[in-house]
């Protein structure tokens, strides 16, 4: 457990407890495909932010009964991992990978189609759980969200196996597919605990700029990472002709030579030049200005909190987001 999700530990367990509840069904498939994949971990940013959140806000209740003791921002944490591990069972499928989080994926372990349909439960499973809460605003942000992310990962297809996709494409596909979950689940933490209308355009702020940060640095450690600290491939983005940041500016300041080597590989989703390919985006500076581009979305997400209560809640949020930069998996 990483330090910042020490400050929510109960909160935490209590969100495990849930999503095993929550994942009950008749068919012994789904229980199993969904065990697996809560039993790989993972950092579970997404419903961190909204533990953070709430408990950063709940101090500010009053006239009402704690957050804490209405447990709905539990169900709140619960949904929104259910709706990230929805996403990445079908991103697997698209992507047809084979390793995450240093395990098979579940497509590699029992097929596309039960992949998918898993997906499918966990998204319903989700929407069930939203209208229990009954509240009308977090619903709207939610059905919104999940519209997008669809909408960024068809954008992401679409982009594939073409050199000619630029930074404009590339952040509008980052914003839809990753920063607007990351957006989405400090904004309804913040919708729950009544926030006033300024604290709710920050926090949608601070969770989408940690969200770019975060796929910015993701992006680079597909060329500067290893395998073992990963779980996933290294060059796994290039074998999928994703043209992401760093091959982006490599192509546009390198030389022409440069730039055909990376848009041959791009276009036929080939690593095999991935050696060539990490040396042009070291010597052309592009990993450099990927790292900036996080550090900048870190240094904007950082200002957001100055519109929070100072409590310990809030400085773990500051640390969330300092981690989405320094991290290294």
């Amino acid at each position: 457990m990483l330090p910042f999700h020490a400050v929510v530990k109960d909160d935490f367990s209590a969100v495990n407890q849930l999503i095993i509840d929550r994942l009950h069904s008749d068919v012994a498939l789904v229980e199993n495909i969904g065990h697996y994949l809560v039993e790989a971990g993972g950092k579970r940013l997404r419903p961190l932010m909204v533990l953070l959140t709430a408990n950063a806000l709940g101090l500010q209740q009053t006239n009402s009964a704690p957050i804490n003791s209405a447990q709905q921002h539990i169900d709140l944490a619960t949904i929104i991992e259910f709706i990230h591990t929805a996403t990445l069972l079908h991103d697997d499928v698209v992507d047809m990978s084979n390793l995450r989080r240093g395990r098979p994926t579940a497509n590699a372990e029992w097929g596309n189609a039960p992949s998918v349909l898993v997906g499918d439960f966990l998204y319903s499973r989700a929407f069930q759980m939203m209208v229990n809460i009954g509240n009308m605003d977090i619903m709207a942000i939610l059905s919104d969200t999940t519209n997008v992310i669809a909408e960024g990962e068809v954008q992401q297809l679409v982009n594939a196996k073409d050199p000619n996709v630029d930074e404009v494409n590339y952040f509008t596909v980052i914003d839809k597919k990753t920063a607007v979950l990351f957006a989405s689940a400090c904004e309804v933490a913040a919708v729950l605990c009544k926030a006033t209308a300024e604290q709710r355009v920050a926090l949608r702020t601070y969770g989408s700029k940690v969200g770019t940060a975060f796929q910015l640095v993701d992006d680079a450690l597909d060329y500067t990472g290893d395998a073992a600290t990963l779980g996933k491939n290294v060059g796994a983005d290039l074998a999928e002709g994703k043209p992401t940041l760093p091959l982006i500016y490599a192509m546009r300041t390198g030389t022409k030579e440069q730039a055909e080597i990376i848009a041959n590989a791009i276009r036929g989703g080939d690593a095999s030049q991935l050696q060539t390919i990490l040396a042009i985006v070291h010597r052309t500076g592009a990993m450099d200005y990927t790292l900036e581009c996080a550090r900048e979305h870190v240094r904007l997400a950082i200002e957001q909190l100055q519109h929070l209560p100072d409590n310990i809640y809030t400085q773990a949020m500051r640390q969330v987001a300092e981690f989405s930069l320094a991290r290294t998996y």
